[in-house]
């Protein structure tokens, strides 16, 4: 790997890393405002809420510029909104502008791999970003968790600086203060970044045109045999691993009988599960033989609604390694063919947003169908099994699409070979 890819994972590790932290100190805050249960899950669904938005604009802002640039910017918004919560803004709307700094981060984060990399080694690039973008997760929902606690706030609050009066008084901003530290680590790596010298045509500036360029740009990767495929995996990946979140920390709680510091420990266990995936996955699946790992998803599915029987934390954490471990082992070759797929068909700003849109779309659409649920009070074991059905269902769909696209492109190979 070229030495400026290291760089990268560093500031991607320490990004993702606050990131994920910060979702658990404004978790922690909603409970301290005795928030219901089901806002809980709209926290995510604020965060994701600029990919949808900003989808067709964002791809093109970070072709028009050297990419570490547009990183180091997207940091800077995130320490924006994570500031707000300290002027008393509602965690809903802070969070919200912290995701407006992820939606613009994203296509440049991934574009550039496809700049810096060759083809063949794209997979390998994925494995180790996906591995360490789960590792910051890990560490970053620790952290999260552990930042709020009792011990580590009074910890953080006994910092006193001399003549000065900080002004940081409560566990939530002596959190935030840890977190916003961490974002400005990340942002001094953007800036090491090298720029590839990778030029793309002139970016369309007029918004009507530029939503018109993302529409066939989504319609071009949806048509793609190869990469509607890629495409639907990572789009049903993305939705059913961010409300699962969620789900392990309700089921922690209700079933497992765990306090939320210890609840946020086994939101992470799975997390080590997927980097463990990851790691396989690079190590046995080439670009060529991505497709094959596609019934792993199903698996998944009917592992995840084994929850329902278990009432132990020695036995719920093995198992969500194995799910954890699935969902990582599928995903990285999933995502390198929908990376190289997109790079081939259209730029790779253009194909990341395209991405984003679909899996953030997913996002939303689960966590809000997750949050109404819980506001009917419906039970947690049916919410699982109704998850865990359809995770699986899909991936079967999914399976049996590209089984068809298969079939259709033997025949139509098979009638060329006829007329000549």
């Amino acid at each position: 790997m070229k030495r400026g890819f290291y760089t990268i994972m560093a500031a991607q590790f320490f990004s993702s890393l606050a990131d994920a932290a910060l979702l658990f100190v404004a978790i922690d805050l909603l409970v301290t405002m005795k928030s219901p249960a089901w806002i809980t899950p709209l926290l995510k669904l604020s965060f994701v809420l600029f990919y949808v938005l900003l989808a067709a604009f964002v791809g093109a802002f970070a072709d028009a510029f050297p990419k570490g640039r547009v990183m180091f910017i997207a940091n800077l918004i995130k320490i924006l909104g994570c500031s707000l919560i300290f002027f008393h803004v509602h965690p809903l709307l802070s969070y919200a502008i912290v995701g407006f700094g992820a939606a613009v981060y994203s296509p440049a984060k991934y574009g550039i791999l496809t700049e810096l990399l060759p083809p063949e080694k794209l997979v390998a690039a994925n494995a180790w970003i996906e591995g360490l973008t789960v590792a910051s997760i890990i560490f970053g929902t620790v952290l999260g968790g552990t930042i709020v606690s009792a011990k580590a706030s009074a910890f953080l609050l006994g910092f006193d600086v001399p003549l000065v009066d900080t002004g940081i008084d409560t566990p939530t901003e002596a959190a935030l203060c840890v977190v916003i530290g961490i974002y400005v680590l990340a942002a001094l790596f953007n800036l090491r970044i090298p720029e590839t010298g990778y030029q793309y045509a002139h970016q369309e500036h007029n918004p009507i045109k530029l939503i018109t360029d993302f529409a066939n740009c989504y319609s071009m990767l949806w048509k793609d045999k190869l990469g509607q495929i890629s495409l639907a995996v990572t789009t049903l990946f993305w939705g059913a691993a961010q409300t699962l979140q969620f789900i392990v920390l309700e089921w922690a709680k209700k079933s497992l009988q765990l306090p939320y510091d210890k609840a946020t420990s086994l939101v992470g266990v799975v997390a080590v599960g997927v980097a463990i995936g990851a790691v396989l996955s690079a190590c046995f699946i080439s670009l060529r033989k991505s497709l094959s790992v596609i019934p792993l998803g199903i698996a998944m599915g009917v592992i995840v609604m084994g929850m329902t029987l278990v009432h132990s934390v020695y036995l719920a954490a093995p198992l969500l390694v194995v799910v954890g471990l699935l969902s990582g082992f599928f995903l990285v070759p999933m995502n390198a063919l929908l990376q190289h797929r997109g790079h081939v068909l259209m730029s790779a700003g253009h194909s990341i947003a395209v991405q984003n849109f679909n899996e953030n779309l997913s996002i939303l659409t689960m966590l809000a169908v997750y949050s109404v649920m819980l506001r009917a009070h419906l039970n947690l074991d049916v919410i699982i099994v109704l998850f865990g059905l359809f995770v699986a269902g899909t991936m079967f769909f999914i399976m049996r699409k590209h089984a068809a696209n298969q079939k259709e492109h033997d025949s139509l190979s098979l009638i060329g070979e006829m007329k000549h």
